[in-house]
């Protein structure tokens, strides 16, 4: 199963699930929100600390975080969104100093939800 752990207070990564589960076009992705039971539970199971601060893509029971989670997400995705596998090519400190950069900045930037993200009726079968 590929689970995408995500900060279901951020407004960025809550559009970024809309954004995926769009191209998401053969059901390959699972979405939980990082503060839900499920997903603290999921955590815990894989050792994932819980201020990670960074999406967390969990693949064949192999643990991805930030731009190598946005690489391996890309490769399950349809249609342009998939060019961003490609990003391996760029040198990884490059990558999650920019990842790190949006990360520390996203709720200033995008915002922040005062309750978690809750999925419409459409797409809440994608969730755990």
């Amino acid at each position: 199963m590929n689970i995408v752990l995500f900060d279901g207070f951020c407004n960025l990564c809550s559009s970024t699930v809309l954004f995926l589960h769009k191209y998401d076009r053969h059901n390959k992705l699972f979405f939980v929100a990082q503060q839900h039971q499920s997903g603290k539970k999921i955590m815990q199971e894989y050792g994932i600390n819980e201020n990670a601060n960074s999406v967390v893509f969990i693949n064949n029971k192999k643990v991805y975080y930030q731009s190598d989670a946005v690489i391996e997400i890309a490769r399950q995705l349809t249609g342009w969104p998939h060019i961003f596998r490609y990003s391996y090519v760029v040198p990884k400190f490059l990558r999650n100093g920019v990842y790190t950069l949006i990360a520390k900045n996203r709720y200033q930037i995008f915002g922040k939800k005062t309750t978690c993200f809750m999925p419409s009726e459409a797409i809440q079968k994608k969730f755990l």
